[in-house]
Order: C-alpha cells, then sequence, then structure tokens
C-alpha cells in the first residue's frame, strides 16, 4: 500500500518545493515507485521537474474540478519520478471547490483508483491554508513540515499545527506529523539552532537530521529543470536529502531479483 506524504508550510520560500522534488528524486534512486502531486497553482514543482504547465492538456485543474481522471494527467519523467503536475488554472479551480459539497475529500478521492500503483506519494501543498492545502492534508497519511529556521519560522509551524487538528476532527483523524525537516541551515548562526530547539520544545515534534544546508547549487536546480541531487548529486544537499529519504522512508536499495544479501562474515 502507498504512504501518502503531505509537505505542508503556509509560508513561502522555506523549500517546500525543493524538498518534494528531492525526496521523490532520492527515493526514485532508490528503486521506488513514486508520485509526486503538485497542488500549488503557481506550479513551482511542475516548473522544477522540467514540464512547461502553459503546454499541458491535463493538469491538477482539471483533476480537482473532476474534467479527468488523476491517471490521464500523471506525467512520467526521465528520472523515474511520475508527476501530477499544476497550472495557474488551479488557483480558479480552489475558488469552484469552495461552492462544492465534500470539497475536502476531492483530492483524495481522485488519487483513489492509482495510489496502489506506486509506493510512495508525496504531496506539494500550496504556502497557504487554503482548500488545497485542506485537500492535501485530507489525502494524506502523514504530513513533513519544511522550515526554515529564522525568527518566523516557528510561529508559521504554529498555525500550519491549529490547521491540522481541525482537519484531524473534521476530515482525517488518522493524520500523522512525521516531523520537520530543517531547511536552508546555517549552523554557524546561534538563532538556527535555537528555532529548531524551539519547535521541538513547544510541539515536541522530530527534526529530523541532517539539517539541508543553504547552498546556491540547490538554488540552481529547478532553473534546469532538474533536483539538486541530478544537478549537483555530491554536494551537500543532495547527500542531506538522500540521507533524509533513508531515515524517513527506508530507502535503502533492496537487492536484486534472484539474488541473496551475502551474509555478514
Amino acid at each position: 500500500m502507498a504512504r501518502v506524504v503531505a509537505v505542508a508550510n503556509q509560508k513561502g520560500g522555506v523549500a517546500k518545493t525543493t524538498t518534494v522534488h528531492s525526496l521523490g528524486v532520492a527515493l526514485a534512486e532508490a528503486g521506488r515507485k513514486v508520485l509526486l502531486v503538485d497542488l500549488d497553482p503557481q506550479a513551482s514543482l511542475t516548473w522544477a521537474c522540467g514540464v512547461d504547465p502553459d503546454a499541458l492538456d491535463r493538469s491538477m485543474h482539471e483533476v480537482m474540478l473532476r474534467r479527468s481522471k488523476a491517471g490521464d494527467a500523471v506525467i512520467r519523467l526521465d528520472n523515474g519520478v511520475s508527476l501530477l503536475p499544476s497550472t495557474i488554472d488551479l488557483a480558479g479551480a480552489e475558488m469552484h471547490l469552495l461552492t462544492r459539497t465534500g470539497r475536502e475529500y476531492v483530492l483524495r478521492k481522485a488519487l483513489e483508483r492509482i495510489v496502489d500503483d506506486y509506493d510512495r506519494v508525496l504531496i506539494d501543498c500550496p504556502p497557504s491554508l487554503g482548500i488545497l492545502t485542506i485537500n492535501g492534508l485530507t489525502a494524506a497519511d502523514e504530513v513533513i513540515i519544511p522550515l526554515q529556521c529564522e525568527s518566523l519560522g516557528q510561529r508559521g509551524v504554529t498555525q500550519l499545527m491549529e490547521t491540522i487538528d481541525d482537519v484531524r476532527s473534521y476530515t482525517n483523524r488518522d493524520l500523522v506529523v512525521s516531523g520537520v525537516i530543517a531547511t536552508m541551515f546555517d549552523g554557524r548562526t546561534k538563532l538556527a539552532h535555537q528555532v529548531v530547539d524551539e519547535v521541538r520544545r513547544a510541539h515536541g515534534l522530530e527534526v529530523f537530521d541532517p539539517p539541508v544546508p543553504k547552498s546556491v547549487r540547490a538554488a540552481e536546480a529547478p532553473g534546469h529543470g532538474l533536483s539538486v541531487l541530478e544537478h549537483a548529486p555530491r554536494s551537500r544537499p543532495a547527500e542531506a536529502y538522500r540521507e533524509l529519504a533513508e531515515r524517513i522512508f527506508g530507502t535503502r536499495k533492496r537487492p536484486a531479483k534472484g539474488k541473496k544479501r551475502k551474509k555478514a562474515s
């Protein structure tokens, strides 16, 4: 059964899309079948995957309006990852959803027919706490929160946790917060460590190791339509995301079919 993970933080600029893309590629490198879902009308994940949103016939817009099946909109990428892309039209779909009965469950129902084709489904939620993010949280088994370690970072986590509590009360009582990923981390500053410690103390959340360091290579990667793991495979952020994928999802490569692991001597 697929593990569906929403990556959410209503604060923009916290490397949420980079985290979804990088974890997805790390999972694919380890032989997992991965679906990335771009639930943001800005379509940043779609662009980062090298797909032009303006050239698409089907996207999350059609899926959320029930004009297309999710499986018909999925794009298979060269790196082994599959993408359910977004376009700016999704912003209009969000307004349309507000008048619909059961609007919080649209994504969950759309994914039902395809979710078991994958080992992991990662949902890139928009930087807001609106109906699209609620759809992402309702469709997910768990949430990962990217955290930029700055003064307002902890406040954003507090607001998101309040929304998660509401989702648990009304649409997805089994939703679990897996933990926090510290992004764009500058270990030389006292503030970065203070913010991480405050999130642990205030919310009792696990902050996964390692933190993802600031890097120009990570910032460059989306402009090339690549993840940082492809653009700069030996960079510190790439290695950090691989380690995080192993820690969170258990991505150690499986032995080849028909071969057994050698016993330790």
